[in-house]
């Protein structure tokens, strides 16, 4: 049985990205922390074909199929990926990296196209590469060493500034637990709206005990990229019983 403090309480932030087992601890109204802990893996445990490459031993190491960190300014590469069609079981092509202890895919036909420490950048403007995006930054802006950096690069939305203020002042008053535990994967997902310029997808999240939580988030198509939606009131997790209805995919 997984521990108790990773459990969903009425205490928690609505943040889906700060939810049971996947950031652990109190410094952002009392549950922020990096993700921590080196995992290696060697191969795709599901079978499913996406190969999960040796893991990055802390947060702000980079995975995907660039090393070069973005500047300001710089425009993305374009990528080959010109797929309209939304999927409905998991993308072909698909590498997994552990960021910290959670596997993020990439693509290179997809994206990200350019990755630095923190910030994985330039995904194809088609559902895969909105996919991506969605996976890729719902974690950096929460568990990247530059969190800040993530944040304002890649959210925008009302509830953007407040949530850094918030977590800045925290990470301030509080000390932060940075001691590992358990994290959450993510096991499957469903578009529920695309279009060529917003993308709302929900991911399904499994944890250490079994259990499964559906998180709901929207990406939208900003200056060449995708961009995180990070709204005011963020729309909490919902608890799921199994993958039926969602495609099955994942890196662990």
């Amino acid at each position: 049985m997984a521990d108790p403090a990773i459990h969903t309480t009425p205490d928690e932030p609505r943040s889906p990205w700060l939810r049971s087992g996947f950031v652990l601890a109190a410094a952002f109204i009392g549950f922020v922390t990096v993700v921590a802990g080196a995992v290696i893996f060697t191969s795709d445990p599901s079978g499913r074909g996406d190969a999960l490459t040796t893991s990055q031993p802390s947060v702000g190491r980079h995975s995907g199929p660039s090393s070069s960190a973005p500047s300001s300014g710089e425009r993305c590469p374009k990528l080959p990926d010109n797929r309209q069609d939304v999927p409905t079981a998991a993308p072909r092509g698909v590498t997994w990296t552990l960021f910290g202890a959670v596997a993020l895919p990439a693509s290179e036909e997809s994206g990200p196209a350019v990755t630095g420490q923190d910030v994985a950048r330039c995904y194809a403007r088609t559902p895969v590469g909105a996919l991506l995006a969605t996976s890729q930054i719902s974690v950096r802006h929460v568990a990247a060493h530059d969190w800040r950096k993530v944040t304002r690069v890649q959210t925008v939305g009302a509830g953007r500034d407040a949530y850094i203020a918030g977590r800045t002042k925290a990470e301030k008053e509080s000390p932060t637990n940075s001691d590992g535990g358990a994290h959450g994967q993510i096991a499957g997902f469903k578009f529920v709206t695309y279009d060529d310029s917003t993308a709302v997808i929900q991911t399904v999240w499994r944890y250490p005990d079994g259990g499964m939580q559906a998180a709901t988030t929207t990406v939208l198509w900003r200056d060449g990229d995708w961009l995180l939606e990070y709204p005011a009131a963020p729309a909490a997790p919902i608890p799921v019983g199994s993958l039926a209805g969602y495609a099955e995919w994942g890196g662990v």
